[in-house]
């Protein structure tokens, strides 16, 4: 791994635990609306129309649309497919932004800091620069910067996101290690030259989900945590 001089990490699913956030807070949102809703099954269903509504907008159906506003498009549709009701607009941006309060994985603060000792760490995530901005505060997230897809106006696996980075950055892309849970994500981000890490998310999806297990695909390195990682490169 010699001449990486900074990682750069996808964020839902590999730093920050998406789906026991939304589910926390939708079981609170049902106590105080009285409703009776399978929240583990509508923060499955929202996520899973995460990339359906990027590609509406790598195909040109939809022009470039921040991912904020693609998750309140399919909010709106899962709050009807669900038969919740007796949402005020406030109640329902306030859900929205439950993308902006995802808690990270437990590994996921201790490890960035051990990481950040020797590199520089900064998100690349089609998560819109507000949302990265605000996670990485409530979470306590230690980037050094925070890089979005909609500074390239492009959605990962798109090439020019991992371009954005290495020019926004000063670097060679090989001087860059990509991080991620998703074998797709680290799959593109070689073909434009980044080094990458698997890093393995078992739970992402829930414990009867399926999570990518890093076998498909050959990587740079691989490991169990952001704290392995940091092991793996003797920090």
């Amino acid at each position: 791994m010699d001449g990486i001089r900074a990682l750069v990490f996808d964020v839902f699913g590999t730093v920050v635990d998406w789906r026991s956030t939304i589910i926390r807070e939708g079981r609170e949102l049902g106590r105080q609306k009285g409703l009776d809703v399978d929240w583990a099954k509508f923060a499955d269903t929202w996520r899973a129309g995460y990339a359906p509504a990027m590609n509406r907008v790598r195909t040109g159906q939809l022009p470039w649309t921040p991912l904020d506003r693609l998750h309140r498009m399919i909010l709106d549709g899962l709050l009807e497919d669900f038969h919740i009701t007796g949402m005020s607009e406030d109640d329902k941006e306030h859900l929205n932004r439950v993308w902006h309060r995802l808690d990270p994985w437990p590994d996921s603060v201790e490890g960035l800091r051990r990481l950040k000792n020797r590199f520089v760490i900064a998100t690349l995530s089609n998560g819109n620069m507000a949302l990265l901005v605000n996670m990485a505060k409530y979470s306590g997230l230690p980037w050094d910067c925070v890089l979005s897809a909609e500074l390239a106006r492009h959605f990962k696996p798109d090439a020019e996101v991992y371009r954005m980075a290495a020019v926004l950055l000063d670097l060679l892309p090989e001087q860059l290690l990509m991080v991620a849970a998703h074998e797709s994500d680290l799959r593109a981000a070689h073909e434009v030259g980044l080094r990458t890490a698997f890093v393995a998310r078992p739970l992402e999806y829930g414990p009867n989900g399926t999570a990518d297990k890093g076998t498909g695909s050959r990587f740079d390195l691989t490991a169990t945590s952001f704290i392995d990682l940091a092991e793996e490169l003797e920090i």
